[in-house]
Formats: C-alpha cells, structure tokens, sequence
C-alpha cells in the first residue's frame, strides 16, 4: 500500500480484496495510535508517520523478501559454511588446488581453516566441532568416511649447507651423525613410529634435536640449519634456497594423507559440495 497508494491497486498487487487491507490498515494504525495515510480522491498518500514507518520497514522487508533465495541456495549448496582441518602436508601438497577449485565453483559458501594434528582432528570429527578433515590414517577411524588423497615415500630435506647436501641420493645411516627435527609423538604415532622403524631397519639410532609443531616450524629449524627433517617428493617441488631435498635409497617411512568425513552426518550440501570437489583430488 504503501508504493501503490492506491488501495485497489494495492489489493490486487497483494491478492486480498479490497475491504480486508483497508481493515487490516486501520488495525494497524489503531495499534500504533497514528495515522499512515491521507485517503484521498484519488487514493492516498503517505502521513509523516508513515513515511518514517515505511523506512523503518524497507531494509526488514527486503531481507525477508530474500530468505527463499539463500534458502534455495543453501539447499544446493551454493551457500553455507564448512569448518575444515588440515596437516601442513595437506596445506603444502594437494588442498591449495581444492580450495581454489571450491571457492571459483562455489564462492558464497565459507570456507574456516584451522591447522591441526591429527589426533586434534579425529577428536574434533568425532565431537561434530569439525565437517571434514585432512589428516593421516594411522590411527582406527570407526565412525569416518575416508578417502586416500596422497601417499608417497619421504625423503630428507637438509640445509643446503650440509656436508651431504651435494649427494643425489642418500642412505639413513649417512645420516647417522645428523640431528632430526621431528613433531611430538602424540600428534601422529603411526608416522612417528615409521620413522624410528626405518632408522632401526638401517641399524642407525636416531639422534632427535627438537620436536615441535606446526610442520613449518619444522621446517623453518632446517633452514637456520638446525638439523634435517623429513619430507615427500610433493612437498619439496618448490623450497626456498637455504634447504636441499634429497630421496632416501633404503629404509624410509611413508607418509599417508585422507580427507575424512563423519559417516553419520546430517546432510549438509554445503559439506558435500566441498567433498565433490576433494575427493577427486585422489583419483
């Protein structure tokens, strides 16, 4: 009524007879103690009151009027939100490429990112804090939905001023005198476990510098040539130039990555519009 100012114009745009809205205004009006229009000859016109009503009244309407367009689109998963977790193997290997895919297919949905051990991330799936996660497999996962995105053999990554940085190729009992920078135990046992196995198969025990975390601190401890560290081929396709990465002849761990899901999850389209795009990472 309002932009018609006109009540039978107003009555048919709402497809009510005319009587009713004209009832329905004066009980609003009634409410409100003050009069909205001026009924005129020619139809009415807004009072005072109702034109600081109707501003009041226009962004609410226009939010409401747009409620069954995001609804639809949240229903396609063309909008929403999906918490995610992942390893610095994840972020350094195969989810850049999958952020970048997801985000031009779906540009409405958010995206929240949180770096993550994987004993954090198992833990958060299973309490519903977390929709997916990218993390390594070696611990059960009853109640996920996995899927191998990568799995590669490690090689050791040095400072480029190492005495063995010029070798192509080296064993692990070349190493033997080389200080490891590792991650604690509690985040990753299956890994952690690999890689002492591997030093024990190649009759070398192991001498541990430092354990920390995030993965890039890691790293970092390498570059101020602190020590070695273990990497994949994949991660080391581009490093900067105070590190080496070389491949291990012999006894070497391998490295696991998955993106896991819970198998009970609501449907959420949002969730499985994301996974369209990563699970094809592996394939």
């Amino acid at each position: 009524m309002a932009r018609q100012l006109h009540f039978r114009k107003a009555a048919e745009s709402l497809a009510v007879a005319q009587p009713a809205l004209s009832r329905a205004l004066a009980q609003l009006e009634k409410a409100l103690g003050v009069d909205l229009l001026n009924r005129t000859r020619r139809g009415a016109e807004l009072t005072p009151a109702g034109r600081i009503l109707l501003e009041q009244l226009e962004p609410h309407l226009r939010g409401l009027a747009a409620i069954p367009r995001e609804m639809q689109a949240l229903g396609r998963g063309q909008s929403g939100r999906v918490r995610i977790a992942f390893t610095g193997l994840a972020m350094a290997t195969v989810l850049p490429g999958i952020l970048r895919e997801f985000t031009a297919r779906f540009p409405a949905v958010k995206i929240e990112l949180n770096e993550s051990p994987t004993a954090a991330q198992l833990a958060a799936l299973e309490s519903g804090e977390l929709a997916c996660g990218f993390f390594h497999p070696d611990a059960p996962t009853p109640g996920l939905q996995t899927r191998l995105l990568l799995r590669e053999r490690n090689g050791v990554l040095l400072p480029a001023t190492h005495p063995l940085a010029g070798r192509p190729k080296l064993r692990l009992r070349d190493l033997a005198t080389t200080p490891f920078v590792l991650f604690p135990r509690s985040h990753n046992s299956g890994f952690y476990d690999r890689v002492l196995a591997a030093f024990t198969r190649a009759g070398v025990t192991p001498r541990i510098a430092d354990e920390v975390w995030p993965r890039a601190n890691g790293i970092g401890l390498v570059r101020a040539g602190l020590g070695a560290t273990w990497m994949t081929p994949s991660e080391a396709l581009q490093l900067p130039p105070e590190v080496v990465f070389r491949p291990i002849e012999g006894p070497a761990p391998e490295s696991r990555l998955v993106i896991g899901w819970p198998k009970a999850h609501r449907t959420d389209p949002a969730l499985a519009a994301f996974l369209s795009v990563a699970t094809k990472a592996g394939a």
